[in-house]
């Protein structure tokens, strides 16, 4: 497991549209579907990264709690299941029905999504506005496995904090550090 972090999308990017199987309804959902008028989430995970295994109790928390506050949340998995079958649509499916992803579980099997976004990492955590411009990518927060470091959210939490405010995102952004999207060979 090689330790990547993100690549931090300008600040501004208008969120990139796509449409991608969800591996938990069986339905295709695009962004045009979550998109909440106050703030989209958009996290890039995957099954097996124990960042992502580390890190997904807060993301379970936060979502839940900010969902009711109007924010839409979305995670999408870009790796490679012919070399990563963990990470397939089938084992998707399960994990989320297993930790009880409060939100849709999107399978990028050509893995264009990931690029559009130019995600790097497993986790990746994107944060764009009721217009849809990015305000937010990084981490979580500070804790990583083994860190002892409480997970609490505390970054992605400041920044829907503000978006929900009306006020602007703090510029100081880290990025989220995990493993590296498993890429298709070309």
């Amino acid at each position: 497991m090689a330790l990547t972090e993100s690549n931090m999308l300008e600040l501004g990017t208008k969120a990139p549209e796509f449409v991608l199987p969800d591996t938990v309804s069986g339905k295709n959902i695009s962004l045009s579907d979550i998109r909440s008028e106050k703030a989209t989430v958009i996290m890039f995970l995957c099954n097996h990264c124990p960042y992502v295994v580390h890190v997904n109790p807060e993301i379970i928390r936060l979502a839940r709690e900010y969902q009711e506050k109007g924010v839409s949340f979305v995670a999408i998995s870009s790796n490679d299941a012919g070399k990563y079958p963990q990470d397939g649509p089938e084992e998707m499916k399960k994990l989320a029905a297993r930790v009880g992803y409060p939100f849709p579980y999107l399978y990028d099997e050509r893995q264009d999504v990931a690029r559009d976004y130019d995600a790097a990492c497993t986790p990746d955590f994107y944060v764009f506005d009721g217009k849809l411009r990015l305000v937010y990518r990084g981490r979580l927060d500070r804790s990583r496995p083994g860190s002892g470091i409480p997970l609490t959210g505390e970054d992605l939490r400041a920044a829907l904090d503000a978006v929900l405010a009306g006020e602007p995102v703090a510029e100081e952004q880290y990025p989220s550090a995990g493993c590296n999207i498993k890429w298709k060979p070309y």
